[in-house]
């Protein structure tokens, strides 16, 4: 039998300042930020949303194992929300983030989903996006 994988656990974004990106993603997102201390007992932070994360390294004191090249701001994540892409629009317009394009028709990984398009403060692009009967 063929290996295979079945999930995505947490993915890990590289970033300039890790306060600014809870925040944002605590904030913006609706995440929730977790502080943990892994088997090497340093201090770490991850994003929890459904049933992932995303781990946080500030960049250039990345913990190993790490990304052979690890950039803030190479990211393009695509997030899928239940909330109604004009619920976040007032929201995303009421906390002063701007909107770099959409509503836009995309194709997702299920199905086709209808997305906008904006930055984190590493300028990493965060798509947020409603699945499309």
């Amino acid at each position: 039998m063929q290996p295979a994988v079945g999930s995505l656990d947490h993915i890990v974004l590289t970033v300039a300042d890790i306060a600014a990106t809870c925040d944002f993603y605590q904030r913006i997102m609706g995440m929730v930020v977790e502080p943990f201390t892994p088997a090497d007992g340093s201090l770490r932070y991850a994003l929890k949303f459904g049933v992932q994360k995303i781990n946080l390294h500030k960049a250039g004191a990345e913990f190993e194992p790490k990304a052979d090249k690890p950039t803030k701001g190479s990211a393009d994540l695509c997030f899928l929300s239940e909330t109604p892409l004009d619920a976040w629009l007032e929201h995303l317009d009421a906390n002063g983030v701007p909107v770099e394009d959409g509503p836009v028709r995309r194709s997702g990984a299920n199905g086709p989903i209808l997305s906008v398009y904006i930055r984190d403060p590493d300028r990493n692009l965060i798509e947020i996006s409603n699945k499309v009967e």
